[in-house]
């Protein structure tokens, strides 16, 4: 008999949707960015808050690529599976 994966034992998720905000800390110095994933149009959610040069980064991936799965038990983003050869 074949066992069956509940949604909670999935650990890797398609980030379908992500947030992205900023919050002001005390004035004159860097606020702090988060970022909200959105996974499996809304089964499991994640935030990051990852530094301003790093969103710039993770921002233009996730707009380029066409698919973005989270690693939700090693805190792992990924950007689209490819084949090899």
């Amino acid at each position: 008999m074949e066992a069956r994966i509940t949604e909670q034992q999935l650990q890797v998720r398609q980030v379908t949707h992500f947030q992205t905000s900023w919050t002001e800390e005390e004035p004159g110095t860097d606020g702090t960015f988060s970022v909200q994933l959105i996974l499996d149009e809304g089964a499991a959610t994640h935030v990051i808050r990852p530094t301003a040069d790093d969103l710039d980064v993770l921002y233009s991936l996730m707009k380029k690529e066409s698919a973005v799965y989270f690693d939700m038990e090693r805190n792992v983003l990924m950007f689209q599976t490819q084949s090899i050869g």
